[in-house]
């Protein structure tokens, strides 16, 4: 094999590497922004009957720019051990901060 394929080949493992050293950064990432708009109460919506295998999450309102708006809930995948935290907002002096929806250890 030629030098160049050498260095080719060592330079796309490099890449290779650190792109599956960094993606799970990647999706850690999260941005919280904080807004003086409290959202309006929550729907009053009819939960479903229960699904073998998954939790209900309910909906909730999401900012965009602008206002509020109502994002409806869903069914998501059971993980054992772990319960469903809802998206919620919490206020804090006069701003508001969204909490995404999370798994959380069972205590």
């Amino acid at each position: 094999m030629s030098q160049k394929k050498r260095s080719f080949a060592r330079l796309i493992l490099l890449i290779g590497l650190t792109g599956s050293v960094l993606a799970p950064l990647a999706a850690q990432a999260r941005v919280d922004v904080d807004i003086n708009v409290g959202p309006p109460p929550p729907r009053v919506v009819v939960v479903p009957p229960p699904r073998e295998g998954y939790v209900y999450a309910p909906g909730y309102w999401q900012w965009q720019g602008r206002a509020h708006v109502w994002v409806e809930g869903r069914w998501i995948a059971e993980r054992p051990g772990r319960h469903w935290v809802p998206d919620h907002w919490v206020q804090h002096g006069p701003n508001w901060r969204f909490v995404p929806g999370h798994w959380a250890h069972n205590p």
